[in-house]
């Protein structure tokens, strides 16, 4: 009985502990009781606040990103005498390297390999320049008489109704207009001095880009290990992966505009000496270059292909010229041009009209040149940082990283 009791005892002593054991509270309740309690509804003035506060802190990131870019502008301005012409050198090196890499890889030594590979681009611009020149000396008198018959026919024109101007009135034009020429006769020649300066200087950055591309071409293999080294493995692993990114889509931008031009250049070319047009076989070249600038360099080669015929052939023949040049830029632009850069570039057309302007209004002709292809590296190297921060939020499936690829090709040539 007494063990009976003793047990019945302390089994009711358990039962009290349980009983008044205090309960765990509420998460998120700080310890209240959670019946019949609602929490207090956030300040006005404190939401406002903290809105104010994103706003500022974003408000001075863009200040410090745009005073950024500025100062990047002016020192690129400050140094635009050396960067065009390494610019232009790394575009010629991305254009010769697959013909010297295919030399190399059949045991020609690199130096020999872009020796060839470089005098051999340049024999075939000389070569163009041999065939066009006398196609241009010889049809240079007819463009003139040509133009020289169109002033004429424009000059009977405005005789005519409705304008009924007098052959008085249209000499007294003409000598306004000789007037004004010759009194802007020294503006006229510090132009010309300047566009003869802008020669000299464009035929020395071109001479420079080719030496330079040379050694690109010979050493570029050598860069990455190099700067890998000089940065440490943490940052040259990232510096690398971009780096190689921007190199393949500069180099699929410079083809694919490549092989877009040259399809421009024959049609027209073809359509031009079809119709009878002077000059067919330089408007064709100049159509090829011009495709390297988007959208721009099509027009302006479009519109000197079309004056040359309204000169030379008459109306009816420019706006035959003219529907040829719609015809094929529209094929080209709707057809081909889509299927080949949404594979190298993968850049929306009003990104490209975008950057075509900037560069044009900040850098010239030059600047629209390299403005794509610059737009081009900027993608590569914004969908590697996007890519990055993915893998390392979490938010899609983790790509690989560059370190491990690094580490396991290494393993591989050991």
């Amino acid at each position: 009985m007494g063990g009976t009791d003793d047990g019945s005892g302390d089994g009711q002593r358990t039962d009290e502990r349980v009983e008044h054991r205090p309960e765990p509270p509420d998460p998120g309740s700080s310890g209240a009781p959670a019946v019949g309690r609602t929490d207090p509804a956030p300040d006005r003035g404190a939401v406002i606040a903290t809105g104010l506060t994103w706003l500022s802190t974003w408000s001075l990131r863009l200040i410090l990103v745009a005073a950024g870019a500025v100062l990047i502008g002016l020192i690129i301005g400050n140094l635009w005498v050396i960067l065009w012409p390494v610019l232009l050198g790394v575009i010629l090196a991305t254009l010769l390297r697959p013909p010297v890499a295919w030399l190399c890889r059949h045991r020609c030594p690199p130096a020999l390999a872009a020796l060839l590979v470089v005098l051999g681009a340049l024999g075939a611009i000389a070569l163009l320049v041999i065939v066009l020149a006398p196609s241009v000396s010889g049809q240079i008198d007819e463009i003139v008489a040509g133009a020289v018959q169109g002033l004429q026919q424009i000059q009977n024109w405005l005789a005519g109704p409705p304008f009924n101007l007098g052959q008085s009135q249209l000499g007294e034009v003409l000598a306004s207009a000789t007037q004004q020429l010759q009194s802007s006769a020294t503006a006229i020649a510090s132009g010309v001095l300047t566009g003869v300066g802008a020669i000299a200087s464009g035929v020395l950055n071109l001479v420079l880009a080719v030496i330079l591309a040379f050694f690109f071409i010979k050493d570029g293999p050598r860069f990455l290990p190099w700067l890998t080294r000089t940065v440490g493995p943490r940052a040259g692993r990232h510096l690398q992966a971009v780096l190689e990114r921007a190199w393949r889509g500069l180099g699929g931008f410079i083809r694919t505009q490549a092989l877009v031009s040259f399809v421009d250049a024959v049609f027209i070319g073809i359509g031009l000496v079809i119709v009878g047009v002077p000059l067919a076989l330089p408007l064709a070249v100049l159509t090829f270059f011009g495709g390297f600038i988007p959208i721009v360099g099509a027009l302006v080669a479009g519109t000197l292909a079309v004056l040359v015929a309204l000169v030379t052939q008459g109306f009816t023949t420019a706006l035959i010229v003219l529907g040829i040049i719609i015809a094929v830029q529209q094929i080209e632009g709707n057809v081909l041009q889509p299927v080949l850069q949404s594979r190298s570039l993968g850049l929306h057309p009003v990104v490209v009209l975008l950057a075509v302007t900037a560069g044009g209004s900040l850098y010239g002709i030059a600047g629209a040149f390299l403005a794509v292809p610059v737009a081009a590296v900027a993608a590569e190297v914004l969908r590697y940082v996007s890519e990055q921060i993915d893998r390392r939020t979490g938010s899609v499936a983790r790509a690989p990283d560059p370190a491990v690829e690094l580490a396991g090709s290494a393993e591989g040539s050991r």
